[in-house]
């Protein structure tokens, strides 16, 4: 079935990671509200519900009354096209890098086909290594010379706005027959390859030689649909049937 789409901006979700300061919370609803978007996720906050929260959520208690919490950040992906990660840190291994006015366009052209999702780290820490690379986008936010990091909600207003701006120019519109991969098609793409890998002796796992973070950079540049991946791992699948039952055995 198509995934239809009346609005580009329902299409986009906004996960705050490990949020510390629950006023932040309140304050990521207030410019998500502004901006048109009203899907907000919390992954393992520190304090939520709390009332710091209501108070700076003026005009967006609605945006915070629906904000649901997950556990981890693969239950808030799982069912995403697309993961875009925040982050002002510089990193030798990283997915594609986009500054926040191109993540923007590029969100809302992935937003035609499902949920697409945008991924703020901790205030004080960021985002891990490891919810980097659950994503396929690193986005950099410009920022003048001595302070590259901005305040949580500060980073989703930004970005927030930049989708407004883009949404203008991208008209309402149904998917095509494929649909793209989820990241929860991905992550199992994923770890079928790196089982295959481990199986046949390629990925030696006392030098990995980055050879996981290589087969995600490579992957999160093709924008698969689900069918190319269920392609992929039938593929895998035949071969890991050939090792273990060789012919003429």
């Amino acid at each position: 079935m198509a995934f239809i789409v009346t609005d580009p901006l329902a299409s986009i979700r906004v996960i705050l990671c490990r949020p510390s300061h629950p006023g932040n919370i309140g304050a990521t609803a207030r410019a998500m509200k502004a901006m048109g978007l009203s899907d907000l996720r919390l992954v393992t906050p520190q304090r939520y519900p709390a009332p710091e929260a209501q108070s700076m959520a003026t005009s967006a208690a609605d945006v915070l009354g629906a904000a649901r919490v997950h556990a981890t950040l693969a239950a808030a992906l799982e069912d995403c096209c697309a993961a875009y990660a925040l982050s002002a840190r510089p990193r030798d291994w990283s997915p594609p890098v986009l500054n926040a006015r191109e993540a923007a366009s590029a969100a809302l052209a992935r937003a035609a086909q499902g949920p697409v999702a945008l991924v703020f780290g901790n205030e004080t820490s960021g985002l891990t290594n490891d919810e980097i690379f659950a994503c396929q986008t690193l986005v950099h936010i410009p920022t003048g010379p001595g302070l590259a990091s901005l305040n949580l909600a500060q980073a989703v207003q930004i970005v927030a706005y930049e989708l407004r701006l883009a949404s203008s120019a991208t008209p309402a519109r149904t998917t095509e027959e494929n649909a793209l991969a989820t990241v929860a098609d991905l992550e199992g793409l994923h770890a079928h390859v790196e089982r295959v890998a481990l199986e046949s002796g390629f990925l030696d796992p006392a030098a990995p030689r980055k050879l996981r973070e290589r087969f995600r950079r490579l992957f999160s540049r093709l924008q698969l649909e689900r069918e190319e991946v269920n392609l992929v791992r039938g593929l895998l699948r035949a071969l890991e049937g050939r090792r273990r039952n060789p012919p003429g055995k």
